[in-house]
């Protein structure tokens, strides 16, 4: 068995995607970490890295590898980090899994205002897709996850929404003929459309929703990151589904544009998923409580509008 060291030295190299890169982080020298890792990829009887002049990515062997020594690399982290700190509301530490919609649409804001009462309480935010978060917190790597739906989850874990949101097909400069007219979903088939990957819930959503519409689902681009959708959509590469408050901004800069469905777009949510029979730090369960607030304080203000 070789040393944990290499493993180490491993997932630096992941991450920077560079043996010197990896040195670097690590103080050490190139060559040594070139070596180690022949030595690993040896030990192992696979090939893990891929080695070229524009640097270095993983294999299938690597990728699976690497799954398990990031989850392995950040549970050591958060554990010093633990050590180090006194569980209170005012110190401690929160570990949250986010996938990248949730932190954008809710959590971001959520974290501003609790940083201004729990100053010293330490964030550690641990972007993954949704799938990724939830199972982060099942393994207890992080205290609680906060996604988007729709997911499913395994007892003993609750699930409730934090903000509801909606997503609209946009389409860039090409396309914008679209938005004049309401479209039928049928009829946009023969456009290019974009979409989250398949390992995502985002991709699943809207398989289900084209399934409903009696339509495949055969997305002509597959994204790693949403984000990703209405940069490509404003190079005219497609039209795909976005948050509806994430997008304003441009399409009032007339840089997107609206086009509307004659179907309804899947209503989303951002949700919390934890264990309600975890035992929380006190900083934690000061995190939970202000969630809660929140939510109760924009359920009476729905309530209230709706009633004027």
């Amino acid at each position: 068995m070789v040393s944990l060291d290499y493993y180490n030295m491993f997932y630096y190299v992941a991450q920077y995607k560079s043996f010197t890169g990896a040195a670097k982080a690590l103080n050490n020298n190139q060559p040594n970490i070139t070596r180690c890792m022949n030595i690993l990829e040896k030990s192992l009887g696979v090939k893990l890295l891929n080695r070229s002049n524009r640097g270095v990515t993983l294999t299938e062997a690597g990728m699976q590898l690497y799954q398990h020594v990031a989850v392995a690399h950040d549970q050591i982290m958060l554990g010093e980090a633990e050590l180090n700190l006194e569980d209170t509301t005012e110190t401690g530490m929160i570990a949250i899994g986010a996938s990248e919609l949730a932190l954008r649409l809710y959590l971001v804001d959520t974290m501003e205002e609790y940083k201004t009462i729990h100053g010293g309480v330490k964030l550690k935010v641990q972007n993954n897709t949704t799938l990724q978060a939830i199972e982060a917190a099942e393994k207890q790597i992080v205290d609680f996850a906060v996604v988007t739906s729709s997911f499913d989850v395994k007892t003993p874990f609750a699930s409730f929404p934090l903000k509801y949101f909606d997503e609209i097909l946009i389409a860039g400069p090409k396309y914008k003929d679209l938005a004049s007219n309401t479209q039928d979903l049928k009829d946009l088939t023969d456009i290019p459309l974009i979409s989250m990957g398949q390992d995502t819930c985002t991709y699943e959503l809207y398989n289900k929703f084209y399934h409903d519409n009696n339509l495949p689902f055969r997305p002509d681009i597959e994204v790693a990151a949403s984000d990703q959708i209405p940069l490509m959509v404003k190079h005219n590469l497609g039209i795909g589904f976005y948050p509806e408050e994430l997008c304003r901004e441009a399409i009032a800069a007339g840089k997107l544009f609206r086009v509307p469905l004659a179907q309804r777009e899947p209503h989303r949510s951002v949700d919390l998923v934890f264990d309600p029979g975890r035992e929380f730090s006190e900083s934690a369960i000061a995190m939970l409580r202000m969630m809660q607030r929140l939510v109760n304080e924009k359920t009476k203000q729905v309530r209230k509008e709706e009633t004027k």
